[in-house]
């Protein structure tokens, strides 16, 4: 039986407030190198920017809260979706 926490999941997450311009996603990519999650941080032409990140349930809740708490001065709002892992990363970067 393969144990939920152990499950991978997808989330994609779309931080909005004053998340451009001030380190963000330099900031998430370091983050993200203290978790076993893959994916990609990239700013949006609106102003969010775009988290997408695979990894094991606990991984994924752990590493966005962490994201939470260190930028929470520039997050206004965030949105979650959850969707299986499709395994497509091998690492996780910062897109332009």
């Amino acid at each position: 039986m393969i144990d939920a926490d152990q499950t991978r999941e997808r989330r994609e997450v779309y931080f909005s407030g004053r998340v451009q311009g001030v380190g963000f996603r330099y900031t998430v990519r370091g983050i993200a190198q203290r978790y076993d999650v893959q994916g990609f941080v990239q700013n949006l032409s609106d102003g969010r920017v775009l988290l997408v990140v695979e990894g094991a349930g606990r991984s994924l809740e752990a590493f966005i809260a962490a994201v939470r708490a260190e930028m929470e001065r520039y997050i206004a709002d965030l949105q979650v979706t959850v969707q299986p892992a499709n395994g497509e990363f091998t690492d996780f970067e910062v897109r332009r």
